[in-house]
């Protein structure tokens, strides 16, 4: 064991001896967070964590859709290059300083500074094409920003988690050198304490004010019903499991191979819940045997997908052949098209393909975290069933990722991030080679309707253009989508109203039982 685990344990014994363990919501996170800056040094759990403490002008909601946050409402100029921020009356930072249209402006222009690394900078300062030209406050309550052409991906980029959901935080966030110190936001619960390696202590925002309503992804009511909220460092599932069966700790991502243990005990409630996060078999289509897409089309029949999620997961796991999760507002009934399970077909594809027998090599990781290396297993032998041969190559995350970014593949098993809006999730895998070797959908007229629906707002059109992807995509090929992760949440039978979302716990919203 490591010394911080040791530190972990010794906390975690010691949960039941203090009077405020009563009162404190307890979190297993598996690592420890990167950092508390937002959008800076950062990883899902850092996000998590820092967003319990900081708010940006719009969030996501449930359906994948963007609404106001900080803002309490947001006006588009005709020509779509103006978008001005009117602010909810009566916010207030930690510190008990009132959030102005300035503080606003003031926090845009550290994450443009270069020396901030932010690291959605290149997302908003033209490199990929989106560029804020201009901020302003123009009242001491409504903020300005004018962008270089029309773009309906806009809002959804600042409401990205990953970027901290650009959040507008106080000065006093710095130190008087202008170094990071901690967050002074916005959010339901404030920066008590990071002892790295062991625990992150938040304390409730007694000054938080709420959005009407209840829960709906990082938007939506946000109350905070806990007097103290305690992130603890527990790497170790089968000690989480301990934790959660004793009752020192409250709530904990857990392993799919402890849900039927774990849903046994009485004092446990366990929830499954699907993300937009997929899992996919991309084809390399530069590569001689991948660039017809009779033989990308072959492998995807030899697929039996109700078949492979019942291998690889006991969770209700269901497949989803569209990059568009079940859950969006734009999955529509053309994104149920999908391939069908068809090993005659497969033969006869392979043969119009003009495959002579070549051993294929399947790149797969060995991440704990990741069904990954299962699913290029039952691959390899579905494959073999109509006649296709697969050798598994097996490396470690960072090779993988290299050999992903690079397109040093044949086939690769790779899991994709949830990505809310379909234009980002179409995105991530379409685009020219040439400039990006990570994408495996390099088509102009696919690249040009994917343009189009980053540019309109219209709801109807984007709807349009997103099932006409989705059907040339099966059509092609380029690579399959197999299914969304499933996770599976425990909590104690204390915990009242926790609900996860996106692989993110939310400890707002949430009480404990007396």
């Amino acid at each position: 064991m490591t010394r911080t685990w040791l530190a972990a344990l010794a906390v975690l014994s010691g949960l039941g001896a203090t009077p405020l363990a009563a009162q404190t919501l307890t979190v297993a996170l598996k690592a420890d967070i990167r950092g508390i800056n937002p959008g800076v040094n950062r990883d899902d759990d850092t996000d998590a964590v820092t967003l319990h403490m900081v708010e940006g002008l719009v969030a996501y909601r449930e359906g994948g859709t963007v609404g106001p946050m900080l803002a309490e409402t947001i006006e588009t100029s005709p020509d779509g290059l103006t978008y001005s921020f009117a602010l909810r009356k009566g916010l207030t930072f930690h510190n008990g300083a009132p959030v102005t249209a300035e503080d606003v402006v003031w926090s845009w222009q550290r994450y443009m500074d270069p020396k901030t690394e932010w690291r959605c900078l290149a997302d908003f300062d033209g490199r990929n094409g989106l560029k804020v030209e201009a901020i302003e406050a123009v009242s001491p309550t409504t903020v300005r920003m004018r962008i270089n052409e029309p773009n309906a991906l806009f809002l959804f980029s600042l409401a990205r988690t990953d970027c901290g959901s650009a959040a507008v935080i106080h000065k006093d966030s710095l130190k008087p050198d202008g170094s990071w110190d901690k967050p002074v936001g916005t959010g339901p619960f404030k920066f008590s304490e990071w002892k790295r390696g062991q625990q992150i202590v938040l304390t409730k925002f007694d000054g938080y004010q709420s959005l009407p309503g209840g829960l709906d992804g990082f938007a939506g009511g946000k109350r905070p019903l806990v007097p103290e909220v305690k992130f603890l460092i527990v790497p170790d599932s089968s000690s989480v499991k301990a934790g959660q069966q004793s009752g020192q700790i409250d709530i904990a991502e857990v392993l799919s191979s402890d849900v039927a243990a774990l849903r046994k005990e009485p004092g446990i409630k366990v929830q499954t819940v699907p993300t937009a996060a997929r899992h996919a078999l991309l084809f390399q289509t530069n590569d001689p045997v991948f660039r017809k897409p009779a033989m990308r089309r072959a492998l995807a029949a030899a697929i039996d997908f109700g078949q492979l999620v019942a291998i690889i997961s006991d969770l209700d796991v269901k497949p989803n052949n569209s990059t568009i999760h079940a859950k969006s507002t734009y999955h529509s009934e053309v994104q149920n098209l999908s391939y069908q399970y068809d090993p005659a077909q497969a033969k006869k594809l392979l043969a119009e393909a003009g495959y002579k027998g070549e051993r294929l090599k399947i790149t797969t990781n060995n991440r704990k975290s990741s069904p990954s290396f299962n699913i290029a297993v039952v691959l390899q032998s579905m494959f073999q069933a109509v006649g296709v041969n697969a050798d598994i190559d097996v490396v470690e995350w960072a090779t993988h990722m290299d050999r992903f970014l690079k397109g040093n593949y044949q086939l690769m098993v790779h899991s994709y991030s949830a990505r809310l809006d379909p234009a980002l999730s179409f995105e991530h895998f379409t685009g020219p080679k040439a400039d990006q070797p990570r994408k495996v959908w390099d088509d102009p007229a696919v690249i040009a309707l994917l343009d189009k629906a980053s540019k309109i707002e219209n709801v109807t059109e984007r709807q349009a253009i997103f099932d006409d992807l989705h059907k040339r995509m099966i059509a092609d090929a380029p690579l399959v989508m197999l299914f969304n992760s499933v996770e599976a949440w425990a909590s104690t039978a204390r915990v009242d109203g926790f609900v996860p979302w996106e692989s993110r716990v939310r400890a707002w919203e949430v009480s404990l039982k007396r």
